[in-house]
C-alpha cells in the first residue's frame, strides 16, 4: 500500500513557475514508478509525466515537454513536478500516482490532487 499527498498548487500568472510535491508513505514506496496527471474542468484526466523507481527514466506528455521536470528523492519519499513557463491551459487539478509499471495504463494508487490555476 502507498499513500500519496500532493502539495504546492496555487495561483500563478502565465509565464511563472510552481513546484508540486507528492509525499508518499508506505514501506515499499521506493519500488514504485511515479506519475503526475492532471484534469481540467470538463476534460478527461491526462498523463503529464512519469519517472521510474530509480529516477533513471522519465517521460513527458508532448504538451509539457521542455517546460516541466519530474524528479524524486527516495530518501525523502517525495516526488516533485517543477513547472516552468506555465500557460493558462495548464490550469487543472494535478494528481500524483504510483504503480509498479512506469508505463501502466492504470496507476494503482492516487493522491487527492492539488489545484493549479494559471492566469493570463
Amino acid at each position: 500500500q502507498v499513500q500519496l499527498v500532493e502539495s504546492g498548487g496555487g495561483l500563478v500568472q502565465a509565464g511563472g513557475s510552481l513546484r508540486l510535491s507528492c509525499a508518499a508513505s508506505g514501506r515499499t514506496y521506493w519500488r514504485y514508478a511515479m506519475g503526475w496527471f492532471r484534469q481540467a474542468p470538463g476534460k478527461e484526466r491526462e498523463f503529464v509525466a512519469g519517472i521510474s523507481w530509480s529516477g533513471g527514466d522519465s517521460y513527458y506528455a508532448d504538451s509539457v515537454k521542455g517546460r516541466f521536470t519530474i524528479s524524486r528523492d527516495n530518501a525523502k519519499n517525495t516526488v516533485y513536478l517543477q513547472m516552468n513557463s506555465l500557460k493558462p491551459e495548464d490550469t487543472a487539478v494535478y494528481y500524483c500516482a504510483a504503480d509498479l509499471d512506469l508505463y501502466s495504463g492504470s496507476y494503482a494508487y492516487w493522491g487527492q490532487g492539488t489545484q493549479v490555476t494559471v492566469s493570463s
